[in-house]
């Protein structure tokens, strides 16, 4: 996959399809950053996404919005992986909120981290991470959705 990467989707099915070849560039290619920050308003998406990625690193899992919880754990089955932590910081009001429930033991382990609404936690993004946007195109089901990597 080449940086920037950009597509459509009609669907959530392929939306799916490209959170499950996300997972499996970063399962194959260790040099890549291990935390995903995700953007995009609500309802475009994100979850969708997360859950195709979650297929294929952690297939018996069933991916659900950690929205109260704020973070999901799932058990990864790639060898160089642990397990997928998946964010949602919609509800993250400070820094308190987020460092409270060990955000940071999450990025030091040999976890991915996956975080939706990232837009409301720049402070506390890694430095290196891969930036998933999803916006909506019409008024339809079409998605563009850029995949980037800041180094």
């Amino acid at each position: 996959m080449d940086f920037p990467f950009q597509i459509y989707s009609e669907s959530v099915e392929y939306t799916e399809e490209l959170g499950r070849m996300l997972a499996s560039f970063i399962s194959e290619d260790d040099a890549l950053p291990r935390f995903i920050a995700m953007y995009g308003d609500l309802g475009v998406g994100k979850t969708a996404f997360v859950r195709g990625f979650c297929s294929k690193l952690c297939p018996n899992s069933t991916v659900k919005s950690p929205t109260f919880a704020l973070v999901n754990e799932y058990k990864s089955t790639a060898e160089n992986i642990k397990k997928v932590c998946h964010f949602d910081m919609y509800r993250v009001t400070d820094e308190d909120d987020l460092y409270s429930i060990g955000y940071d033991d999450y990025l030091r382990d040999e976890n991915i981290c996956i975080a939706e609404w990232c837009e409301l936690i720049p402070y506390a993004l890694p430095e290196e991470r891969i930036e998933v946007k999803i916006e909506k195109v019409d008024l339809n089901n079409k998605r563009r959705i850029t995949i980037n990597l800041v180094i």
